[in-house]
Formats: structure tokens, C-alpha cells, sequence
């Protein structure tokens, strides 16, 4: 089915969103048997989109023809029942061919990443995104992140130019600044929390009026995922804590070890719940056996929620 602006707006807007991590097979070549069963057990939860090759799927690690097929697997698989949202960026041009070949693939939007490398001025962020979001009739959400941040006026600017932009997908984890663009722009985007591990954030994103955010740890404890993020909307703070407190710290703490284990680490979850997706692509690296020994305790912990 095509889905409506407003439609993608509400999925996005309002419900847990799911990231899954890109399935590579023991020679490092895209597996898509694989990847379709983990859409497919994906899509039996309570979710509300799914964004692929998104930083969780790695998108900074594939070729375009590696991503028409895992967007051409994502829509076959998903079939409809949920917006399937591609990753698309790194330059005006490539940015414009992942667009294009996600567009051609079936999926329904575009999460836009921010540029490659170098510093850029508010000016030229919002030029980047505006050529990119005019060569593409899918809605676009905007990911705040990295060298690609926008401070309130420049996304008021973009909101202004680009009529298919729907969102904005908080990648810094700088409250103020997100408060500051809530409530300047409104109601006209729809709001994501997506810093890395964003269920740390999820407290601050609520009190401001971000309702979602995309959850990487959904990929191996699927059921504390949701559990977590239904007991946040209906204010049972107590549970809230002690998942935060019992999981998520032990987790980010962990996380932060080495910079990209926010990837690696859900890769290594994936394998210990017996759903591989296998070894992350150069320059990330996968954690050493005394950390997926403790990731496993943490699993063993997400259980009992």
C-alpha cells in the first residue's frame, strides 16, 4: 500500500520504530534470506515503522547496489503493513542516487543523513538537504546529527522550502536545542529521538514532546523494547527506572567502550539470541568475548522484563 504524508507522520510520530542491523553472510556479502526472516520476525511486533539501512544497518558501509536489495527485500517482506523508511546522503548526488534507488525499490521514505566529512554552514546544510528532499516525491525525515546539525532557523528554513519533509530525527542529544525547535516549528514536523541507545534519552525526549525513538536493542531483546517503551507512554515510572537502571546504564556503559560498538554490540545480541546477521564491515569491529559475555548476562537480565 502507499502511504499518505499525514499517514507516515502518525506511523513515525507515535509508536516504537525499529532499526534492524544489515545481514552479511561469513564472506561479508549481503545475505538476503537472512535478512528477510529478521523483517519477518520484526514485523510480528508491536512496531510502527521500519527503517533500513539506516546507522544500525550500517548504511555508511554499503554499496548502492547492496542497498536496492536490501530496500527491495524490506518492501517484499514488510509487504505493506508498515512504512518501509532508506537511509539516503553523504552528498547532493549520492544522496539523490540512494533516493532514486529507494524510490524504484518501493519504500516509502527517506531518512537523510548528513554529510560526508567535512564542516558545513547552516546555509549549506540546508541547501544539501533541500536538493536532495526536490529530487524526491518520498517523505523525508531529516537525521540532526554529526557535522549535519541545524540549529532552529535553519530547520524552520528547510520545513518552509520543502513541503515532503515530515520529520526530524535528533541524532545530538541536546535537549535544548530539540526543546528550542519544538516549539518553534510545531506541530509542521513529526519529532524522533535517535540518538545512539536512544531509550537513555527517552525520559527527556517525552517531557519536551517527542514521542518515539529508534531502538537498536529492539534487533535482541525485542519484547523489553516494547515493554519499556509502552510502560514510558503510560507513565509507570517506576518500571521505567528499574529497566533503565537493571538494563539500559549497564548497557551504555558497556556501549561506550569503544567508539561504533553502538552498532557492533547489536550485531554481537543478534548472534547470542541465535539470529546472526554476522560480523560488522571495516572500519567498526566487533566486541571481544569478555564483553559479549557480559552483553549476554545484560540479555539474561532483559528477559525477565
Amino acid at each position: 500500500m502507499e502511504f499518505s504524508r499525514a499517514t507516515m507522520m502518525r506511523a513515525v510520530g507515535d509508536g516504537l520504530l525499529s532499526f534492524p542491523v544489515t545481514d552479511f553472510d561469513s564472506d561479508g556479502r549481503f545475505d538476503a534470506d537472512s535478512y528477510r526472516r529478521r523483517l519477518e520476525w520484526f514485523a510480528s511486533h508491536d512496531i510502527s515503522a521500519v527503517f533500513v539501512a539506516g546507522g544500525t544497518g550500517e548504511f555508511f558501509n554499503l554499496s548502492l547496489d547492496e542497498y536496492r536489495d536490501i530496500v527491495r527485500v524490506a518492501v517484499e517482506t514488510v509487504g505493506g503493513k508498515l512504512p518501509v523508511i532508506a537511509s539516503a546522503g553523504l552528498s547532493v548526488e549520492s544522496g539523490r542516487a540512494f533516493a532514486k534507488a529507494a524510490d524504484e525499490a518501493g519504500a516509502d521514505g527517506i531518512l537523510l543523513m548528513p554529510p560526508y566529512l567535512t564542516e558545513c554552514p547552516q546555509e549549506g546544510l540546508v541547501e544539501y538537504a533541500r536538493r536532495i528532499c526536490d529530487a524526491t516525491p518520498l517523505s523525508v525525515i531529516y537525521y540532526n546529527r554529526g557535522n549535519g546539525v541545524l540549529g532552529v532557523d535553519a530547520v524552520q528554513q528547510l520545513a518552509g522550502a520543502c513541503p515532503n519533509l515530515i520529520g526530524l530525527k535528533d541524532g545530538k542529544g541536546d535537549i535544548q536545542l530539540l526543546n528550542k525547535i519544538v516549539k518553534t516549528v510545531g506541530d509542521r514536523l513529526v519529532y524522533v529521538g535517535g540518538v545512539p541507545t536512544a531509550e537513555i534519552f527517552a525520559e527527556a525526549y517525552l517531557s519536551i514532546g517527542v514521542n518515539t525513538y529508534s531502538s537498536a536493542v529492539f534487533n535482541f531483546v525485542p519484547d523489553m523494547a516494547v515493554r519499556f517503551y509502552k510502560e514510558l507512554r503510560q507513565g509507570n515510572r517506576e518500571v521505567v527506572r528499574q529497566i533503565t537502571n537493571d538494563f539500559f546504564i549497564p548497557f551504555v556503559d558497556l556501549r561506550d567502550r569503544k567508539a561504533g560498538y553502538a552498532v557492533s554490540l547489536i550485531k554481537a545480541g543478534a548472534d547470542l539470541i541465535g539470529r546472526s546477521a554476522g560480523s560488522v564491515r571495516a572500519p567498526l569491529v566487533m566486541p571481544t568475548q569478555e564483553e559479549r559475555n557480559r552483553l549476554e548476562a545484560l540479555i539474561g537480565i532483559a528477559r525477565g522484563f
